[in-house]
């Protein structure tokens, strides 16, 4: 019999075969309809993944119906067989009454069938695990050679034989085998999706676009799909671009949490050094201190921390969502275009620029706690002595020069210094990689290395950069802006290896160099290692004098014209001979044993920007001296 008959099966186009008829009016062999929706089971239509549809119409069944024999159908189909008409191959004798419908038994499932070719598992050599045919026998599934969308199946070419012959047939839609077929229909409508809204940034069934979407831009799924391919190199190189600058801004959350770390260590041991000087009568306070800085360690390691790892895990996801896009089959349009807005989605997540290092280190407090401590108990002692011994305060007075004292008052006028006025420029051949300089004029410390070309006179341990030419005679007078950051100025000698370990190369630590340091909240002198701290508040113009005839250093703090002595650094004319008078003040001892010293050599103005946003810039000193010279 051929399969256009009234008594043929549409989907196996042979006789019909315990034939079951459809709430549409539709026949189909209970047989088929299990091969065809093989989880739903012979006894019912309804199951996991919504309503089951005619094959045929399409008109989806209720939910629960169960499908019985049509005894009357099966009847006719044996008065059929017996007027000799071809049987029907496994038609079954008709049952005693019509009237009353029996259920299929349940203990004997559907059987598919019988294919002109027997269906036996062929081994796949490689690759993935292809799609398998649904209707072949469990076990022994071909894999298939098409995907319907209308019957939600995949066949082998042996099953795909009714799709190819039947009319009614023809109108579904065939696509290459996918793997997950239920994500090509629309949840709603259980229809396939065919149409893409651009306004919504989705896809869409027939019945969506037309209730819900009316008035967006539609188009089909392969237009789509050819117009974001072709923008697809543009996103995956937006997001390699993003992972680039995440990447970047993770490096600098390390080197800040770097920079943390080494800051609170450096700190805990400037604390703990000075409360062992102490140690007898400061116990209490060292606990409470250095819990301090433990607690403002921790709070800023959290937050700098926890923007490392929202970056990471950012990073992670574009990853993620990059390597779902590349494994994508590629005739999978609707998990293309999910997996591209993934992408999308995950890459304007955090576009902003990352987290820039802490402006202060709340931490950094304590050591100057400690230290006004240490020097009111250091001044009590040395009053105490003085004292008890009768002295005055000649060895004070030793240490002024009396040829000098005129322009050393605790206030002059800056135009005497003016006339000593020397124009620093910055010698870029000694800048270390991470200072950017400004012309001439300005330095900033940066947080990623600079090319500069290869010198024997860079710095490569420190922050440092010096000026051109070396001071050897006379006095010379200089100005700094200190704009931001913990910044160091003095000299230094021009033969100083610049190679020297940052413990021993920073300016101050060693007996090579002097200065006067700002820590974000004081001013210090260094020299030779040891601190000496001051009273003094900030001044944003610093002036230095160096004076090679008293083998002297001064700095000051200028304001409105007005020149504020910070320090004027210089041996003692005749040292204490008492050691308890050198251990009361062991910065001055210092100086008397080797500041001299440091005028044998030709110095050097220079610059050492200690903190991550440290930035200064040489102060305007041509247009005053202009005016100076006008006015003498």
């Amino acid at each position: 019999m051929d399969g256009s008959g009234p008594f043929s099966c549409p989907i196996c186009l042979e006789p019909l075969r315990e034939p079951v008829t459809l709430p549409c009016g539709h026949n189909f062999c209970l047989a088929c309809l299990g091969a065809l929706w093989p989880h739903r089971g012979a006894g019912g239509a309804g199951g996991p993944g919504g309503a089951a549809r005619c094959p045929l119409c399409q008109e989806p069944f209720p939910d629960g119906l169960q499908l019985r024999k049509n005894h009357t159908l099966s009847e006719l189909l044996q008065l059929r067989q017996g007027s000799g008409s071809a049987p029907g191959p496994g038609s079954g004798p008709a049952p005693a009454s019509a009237s009353a419908p029996e259920p299929a038994s349940p203990s004997a499932p559907p059987s598919a069938p019988e294919p002109s070719a027997p269906c036996a598992p062929e081994p796949w050599p490689g690759g993935e695990e292809p799609v398998r045919c649904d209707a072949c026998p469990e076990g022994a599934a071909l894999p298939a050679a098409l995907s319907c969308l209308s019957c939600l199946a995949s066949f082998c070419p042996a099953h795909l034989g009714p799709h190819e012959r039947s009319p009614a047939l023809r109108g579904h839609r065939l696509v290459p085998p996918l793997r997950r077929l239920e994500e090509s229909l629309c949840p709603r409508h259980l229809r396939p999706l065919e149409r893409y809204c651009r306004a919504e940034r989705m896809c869409l069934c027939e019945a969506c676009a037309a209730q819900e979407h009316q008035g967006h831009e539609l188009v089909p799924l392969e237009q789509e799909r050819a117009l974001q391919e072709a923008e697809q190199s543009k996103v995956l190189s937006a997001v390699e671009d993003r992972m680039d600058e995440l990447g970047a801004c993770i490096a600098q959350s390390r080197r800040t949490v770097a920079l943390i770390k080494s800051a609170a260590a450096a700190e805990r041991e400037r604390v703990s050094r000075l409360f062992a000087e102490a140690a007898a009568i400061l116990q209490g306070f060292q606990t409470e201190v250095l819990g301090f800085i433990e607690e403002g360690e921790a709070t800023m390691l959290g937050r700098s921390q926890g923007d490392l790892r929202r970056q990471e895990e950012q990073r992670s996801r574009l990853s993620r969502a990059r390597h779902n896009l590349s494994q994508v089959p590629e005739a999978d349009s609707v998990s293309f275009l999910q997996e591209l807005l993934a992408l999308r989605l995950a890459l304007e997540e955090g576009c902003g620029p990352g987290p820039g290092p802490p402006r202060e280190l709340s931490f950094t407090r304590s050591s100057q706690a400690v230290r006004a401590v240490r020097e009111l108990l250091t001044a009590t002692c040395a009053s105490q002595w003085e004292q008890l011994r009768g002295l005055g305060t000649e060895a004070d007075a030793e240490s002024q020069d009396p040829d000098s004292t005129n322009h050393l008052e605790s206030e002059a006028p800056r135009d005497y210094f003016l006339k000593f006025a020397y124009i620093v420029d910055l010698d870029s051949d000694t800048a270390d990689k991470y200072l950017q300089l400004f012309g001439t004029k300005g330095v900033k410390r940066v947080l990623c290395p600079i090319n500069y070309p290869e010198s024997p006179t860079r710095f490569t341990h420190c922050e440092q950069v010096l000026g051109e030419g070396a001071l050897d005679r006379g006095t010379y007078y200089w100005e700094v802006e200190i704009i931001e950051g913990w910044v160091s100025v003095g000299v230094m000698a021009e033969d100083f290896s610049p190679q020297e370990p940052y413990d021993r190369g920073r300016l101050g630590r060693n007996a090579h160099s002097c200065c006067l340091q700002w820590n974000g909240r004081s001013f210090s002198v260094w020299f030779h290692g040891l601190e000496a701290p001051l009273p003094h508040p900030f001044s944003p113009t610093v002036g230095i004098c160096l004076e090679y005839a008293d083998r002297a250093l001064a700095f000051y703090a200028v304001r409105d014209g007005k020149m504020n002595l910070l320090r004027r650094l210089k041996a003692s004319r005749a040292r204490r001979s008492s050691s308890l008078s050198s251990s009361i003040d062991p910065f001055q001892s210092r100086l008397d044993s080797h500041f001299a010293g440091l005028f044998t050599r030709r110095l050097k103005p220079a610059f050492f920007l200690e903190s991550v946003d440290a930035h200064l810039q040489m102060g305007p000193l041509k247009k005053s001296c202009i005016s100076v010279l006008k006015r003498r």
